[in-house]
């Protein structure tokens, strides 16, 4: 039985965010898809977890923030 790679506990990950300031964990061996740029390199799946949580604080995406607080 096969690993899912975006699952792997050994795997090494990068975290990837969008314009929308979402964030994704991505195996650093796969290419960074159209749209994602890479937040944090390649690390540990706990320490790119670890950024996530630190970071993406707000699940809202930006564009439905910026209407919130646009009058």
């Amino acid at each position: 039985m096969s690993t899912n790679p975006f699952e792997d506990p050994d795997g090494t990950y990068h975290v990837l965010v969008n314009e929308e300031g979402q964030h994704s964990l991505w195996p650093a061996f796969a290419e960074v898809p159209a749209g994602w740029s890479v937040a944090k390199a390649a690390t540990d799946r706990q320490s790119a977890l670890d950024y996530v949580t630190a970071n993406w604080t707000d699940m809202r995406p930006a564009s439905l923030i910026t209407s919130m607080n646009t009058p």
